[in-house]
């Protein structure tokens, strides 16, 4: 059954246990010489050789492998990141790899057919958008600290705390400090203070610059406090939780909301994140367990009395 499924696919991809595919027969030269415009893309832990080759992995174990789980968290107890960010990271990269090679495919001179065989390690996936921490110790010998919603190299940048709750913004440059101080601050003097005048000395003083910004914000709510910033220009954003992003204006305003039919009843779900001007992403009803095993089957030649035994035989 696979075989006939492999034989007219323009993608394989897996991500068995390390030697699973090779158990199974299922080698790039095995199938390369029955479909030679197959896409085989391969996704393990750590590569498919040196001495982590065998060695199984989960997202959480990839987090911490990769340094990744160093730099979240807090100063006092580091995190893992509260998403599957190392599978998502691995998948995404897996999606570039095998559509680059199928546009390679169709590319390809001559009449030939062009398949590839794509790897992608989730170590290397993570590792690689870990790559400013892990220079930052190899060349300046030092370690990305902890600072849980603040930023490890610009101040101010992060939470901080209004008269009814917190807002979250930043400041990229001396310019934007110095708008900060006159239009949000009321102080100008402080545009010039050593203590804050370059982003390195902000940062040097952090505690006391986040004590006199609190100060200015205890009397103010958070709404104010964000109208406030919005006004000056500087970027801002709302801690929000899974409620408030279930709930976001922006996501309303450009209608981003479709209603997707599934076997439970229909749900609300976002569009994908990339638009084309001309066409929508199809958002079509998900398919029940099984619900095109049959049509799946007789396309690839199956007859019903086939589909029949392979059913009694809990095949399929």
């Amino acid at each position: 059954m696979l075989g006939r499924l492999l034989a007219g696919a323009d993608v394989l991809v897996q991500n068995l246990a390390p030697g699973a595919t090779a158990r199974l027969g299922l080698t790039w030269e095995k199938l390369a010489a029955a479909n030679p415009g197959l896409v085989l893309c391969d996704i393990s832990g750590y590569g498919d050789s040196g001495p982590y080759a065998r060695k199984k992995a989960y997202d959480l174990l990839i987090q911490a492998e990769s340094g990744l789980i160093s730099v979240t968290g807090t100063p006092e107890e580091p995190s893992r990141v509260g998403i599957s960010i190392a599978d998502i990271a691995t998948g995404m990269y897996a999606q570039a790899g095998v559509l680059a090679a199928l546009l390679r495919r169709a590319r390809a001179k001559g009449g030939q057919p062009m398949g590839a065989h794509v790897k992608v390690a989730m170590l290397d996936a993570v590792s690689e958008w870990m790559t400013a921490q892990v220079l930052r110790y190899a060349y300046d010998g030092t370690l990305t600290p902890r600072v849980a919603t603040s930023h490890p190299l610009l101040a101010p940048y992060g939470a901080h705390r209004t008269g009814n709750g917190q807002v979250i913004f930043g400041l990229q440059n001396d310019r934007e400090w110095a708008v900060f101080c006159t239009a949000v601050m009321g102080r100008p003097d402080l545009i010039a203070d050593p203590r804050y005048a370059t982003n390195t000395a902000r940062g040097q003083h952090k505690p006391e610059l986040t004590a006199l910004i609190e100060a200015r914000f205890a009397a103010m709510t958070s709404v104010e406090v964000t109208a406030l910033l919005d006004r000056a220009g500087i970027a801002n954003g709302r801690l929000n939780g899974p409620a408030e992003v279930w709930e976001h204006p922006q996501f309303a305003a450009r209608d981003r909301w479709r209603e997707v039919i599934t076997p439970g009843g229909p749900i609300r779900a976002l569009l994908p994140p990339v638009t084309f001007a001309d066409v929508e992403a199809a958002m079509g009803p998900v398919p029940a367990l099984g619900a095109d095993t049959d049509a799946v089957l007789g396309e690839l030649g199956y007859t019903c009395a086939d589909i029949a035994a392979l059913r009694a035989a809990w095949a399929v």
